[in-house]
Order: structure tokens, then C-alpha cells, then sequence
């Protein structure tokens, strides 16, 4: 899958993941290859991505935004984003 974490500033990250799990407003929830579309907001929380080759994880810390996600495409737009690790 592709993904994209964009805030107004920047691109935070671009690459080919294996899982994203994102904080949504109704719980947290994993987005994994061929996962259904989905539009949905995010809350204050973590996204945890695992690249795909490496399988190394990375975290991030949001305050809010939005996840799409259409044909193995995902787009997270962010007021902001702090890399935790």
C-alpha cells in the first residue's frame, strides 16, 4: 500500500507500508493491503505505520485530521505531526 501523511507545511511521510493504524473518532482502527475504501476523521492520538521491505515501525503523534483510503492508496491530512520515532 501507499500512504501519505500530508500536513500544510509538509510532507511527513511517503512510502510503501504493510499496516497503518490510526487514532478514528469512533476508536482506533488497522488499515491493511486491500482494505475496503474508507473516508474517515481522526482524533488526538498515535499512527504507528510498518514499512513494507524493512518492516520497521514508526510513530507519530497527531491532534486531528482525516484518513482516505481508495485502491491501496491512503492519504492522512493533518493540522500537524510530531515523529515520535
Amino acid at each position: 500500500m501507499t500512504l501519505e501523511i500530508i500536513t500544510p507545511d509538509k510532507i511527513v511521510y511517503s512510502g510503501q507500508v504493510s499496516l497503518v493504524q490510526v487514532p478514528g473518532t469512533s476508536g482506533s482502527f488497522e488499515i491493511l493491503n486491500n482494505h475496503a475504501p474508507i473516508i474517515s476523521t481522526l482524533e488526538k492520538g498515535q499512527i504507528r505505520i510498518v514499512e513494507q521491505e524493512s518492516q520497521k515501525e514508526y510513530l507519530f503523534s497527531i491532534e486531528k485530521g482525516f484518513v482516505e483510503l481508495n485502491n491501496n492508496k491512503i492519504v492522512v491530512l493533518l493540522e500537524s505531526a510530531g515523529a515520535l520515532e
